[in-house]
């Protein structure tokens, strides 16, 4: 298992030296990958990743479908879903970022510069 020394982390908030929030970047793609599996249109992550499976994955495997990159206090997120049939490609899409966002912003405090959207495919049952 991975220490929390050993994972790319990122300060988010810094009252003193005896005071500091630190974020890990995999915790911030738990956010992002729940968030975008809330989308309306949004069957699951790329690979099958439903919203009840997330929190229970490594950074490895998540990151198939997920994957952030954090300078100081801004947050670029790069996603790939699978989307319900019928779900219209550019209004999910649209979805799937406003969620992310949304979501990163409420819960770290940082700013989210772009989130990426890439359609994995089209679930059919």
């Amino acid at each position: 298992m991975t220490t929390f020394d050993e994972r790319s982390a990122h300060t988010v908030y810094e009252k003193d030296e005896a005071y500091s929030v630190e974020i890990a970047d995999e915790v911030v793609a738990v956010i992002a990958g729940l968030a975008a599996t809330e989308a309306e249109g949004v069957a699951s992550l790329a690979g099958g990743i439903t919203h009840d499976v997330i929190g229970r994955l490594d950074a490895k495997n998540l990151s198939k479908a997920v994957r952030v990159e954090m300078k100081e206090t801004d947050v670029t997120v790069d996603t790939a879903v699978t989307l319900e049939p019928g779900a219209g490609i550019p209004e999910t899409a649209e979805k799937v970022q406003e969620k992310v966002r949304d979501a990163i912003e409420n819960m770290t405090g940082m700013r989210v510069e772009q989130v990426n959207v890439r359609i994995a495919g089209v679930r059919f049952q």
